[in-house]
């Protein structure tokens, strides 16, 4: 037991680290290439975060492990709106200004939906990968326009372009975007090793330390861009990191994973891991568009979060290695 707790210790790490490295890179060798800031965080910096959730889940399918793909995806999701906004509404409550974020709600639900129903038959098959790629490459290109359309003024272009490095040299940017792209899939297969072996120690399946151990730590990266915004005042910033992390999780995670070996999907997920997901959407729905006034989520709405978040972990991990007689 004591190796694959290593290893996933190190493989965190890495992951963690190389995310870091590859969003900086790619940030500022696209900037010192001319594109604009607001382009730059909607895209690179907002999927970008999600890059471990990506190659962990794309090697766990290529390994023969897709209960560890799906429920990574999913249980990412979860931690992005239950721990890291319920923690970081807890440091610092957040206020939603950008037109950008109010208009990538609805997509978050049609895009969770989608893959409600793909799930239906307990499988996410090639084609159905395919087409989640395709609506990801849709999505890039849809934010992309609209954000040029909303060009400079709107609050998360300003907060983005304080975050983007500015003053990194070309060969620096491209440096570090070369080591992320080499350490993300050697930490990712230390990290995936370990979670398997961890799994079969405790007789639960792949799914279950997907949604748990691997979801929590593929996330710290979203755990960190968060945190660090709500401390800068960027609010927005800090929404729309996780908002675009859930929105790749599922179009680009799940895509790749079904496009190298079709995904089964345990019924227990359907019927306890996806109505959570959605119960957390709908929540930072209510609590972030400000139907009746401006968006905002407060102390006591990280409380309600961080609850919902810490009572489903206990549920997975209950529902796990309760013994049917």
């Amino acid at each position: 037991m004591l190796i694959p707790i290593v290893q996933i210790i190190g493989g965190f790490i890495l992951l963690v680290w190389g995310a870091d490295r590859l969003v900086a890179g790619a940030s500022a060798t696209a900037r010192n290439l001319g594109v604009s800031p607001l382009v730059i965080g909607l895209t690179i910096v907002a999927f970008g975060t999600s890059s471990p959730e990506l190659v962990v889940s794309a090697i766990a399918a290529y390994q023969g492990n897709p209960g560890l793909a799906v429920g990574n995806a999913i249980g990412s999701n979860i931690a992005n709106i239950g721990l890291i906004l319920g923690l970081t509404a807890l440091i610092y409550p957040l206020r939603v200004k950008s037109e950008v974020l109010k208009r990538e709600y609805p997509l978050l639900m049609l895009i969770m939906i989608s893959s409600f129903i793909m799930a239906a038959d307990l499988v996410y098959t090639r084609t159905e990968g395919w087409l989640m790629l395709f609506g990801l490459a849709v999505l890039v290109i849809w934010m992309v326009r609209f954000g040029l359309r909303r060009g400079p003024q709107d609050p998360l272009a300003k907060e983005f372009a304080a975050e983007i490095p500015s003053d990194m040299p070309m060969k620096v940017a491209v440096m570090w975007l070369l080591v992320g792209l080499v350490i993300l899939p050697l930490s990712s297969s230390f990290l995936v090793e370990g979670a398997v072996s961890i799994a079969q120690s405790l007789a639960v399946s792949d799914a279950v330390i997907g949604l748990t151990i691997v979801a929590f730590g593929t996330s710290l990266p979203e755990l960190a861009a968060a945190l660090t915004s709500a401390l800068r005042k960027e609010d927005d910033l800090a929404i729309g990191t996780v908002i675009g992390s859930n929105m790749f999780n599922i179009l680009g995670v799940l895509g790749i994973a079904a496009t190298i070996s079709p995904v089964q999907v345990e019924d227990l997920m359907l019927k306890q891991d996806f109505p959570v997901m959605f119960l957390l959407t709908v929540l930072l729905f209510f609590m972030a568009y400000g139907i009746s006034g401006p968006g905002r989520i407060s102390r006591k709405s990280g409380c309600l979060l961080l609850a919902i978040y810490g009572c489903y972990q206990v549920l997975v991990w209950i529902t796990a290695t309760r013994v049917i007689p």
